[in-house]
């Protein structure tokens, strides 16, 4: 039975976060530094109790060399992280999981990335009352929920 539900927003803006099965907050945090501070955080969870969702992502046109570089790097040790931990994860696009929680704007919305973030922010409040939430932890959180949710 699966007992605990791993979220993992990727990149260093980005955050992990652990909600149990009750739908209860585990544990949130921002990126770790380290490949190995992110390998310890994603092992402490138990392989056969845990599932996890990691956000898909791509390129986007105009980004420099050296940062998708740098971010697929990033990516490719959370997922090994996974792997190492024995922990079975999916992949999820930003669009798919943000239309559970009525997130999804229309491209005519225009909206900035800050008020994209300020609005998954809110709605992650909105599910975790009380849990003091931090745009790096938000979108880990609300990702945490989707896997909750979609088990």
């Amino acid at each position: 039975m699966i007992t605990y539900f791993l979220g993992i927003d990727p990149g260093n803006s980005g955050g992990l976060a652990c909600v149990h099965a009750d739908g209860h907050l585990c544990l949130a945090s921002p990126m770790p530094d380290t490949e190995r501070d992110i390998y310890d955080w994603i092992d402490q969870w138990p392989q056969c109790e845990t599932r996890a969702v990691l956000e898909a992502v791509h390129a986007f046109p105009g980004q420099g060399v050296t940062s998708m570089f740098t971010f697929g790097q990033s990516y490719g040790s959370l997922r090994m992280a996974l792997v190492a931990s024995g922990i079975p994860w999916d992949t999820v696009s930003p669009q798919k999981w943000q239309e559970v929680f009525g997130l999804k704007t229309p491209k005519a919305a225009k909206l900035t990335q800050t008020q994209k973030k300020n609005a998954n922010k809110a709605k992650a409040q909105q599910l975790f009352p009380g849990v003091r939430i931090i745009h790096a932890t938000a979108d880990a959180l609300l990702l945490a929920e989707y896997a909750r949710r979609n088990q």
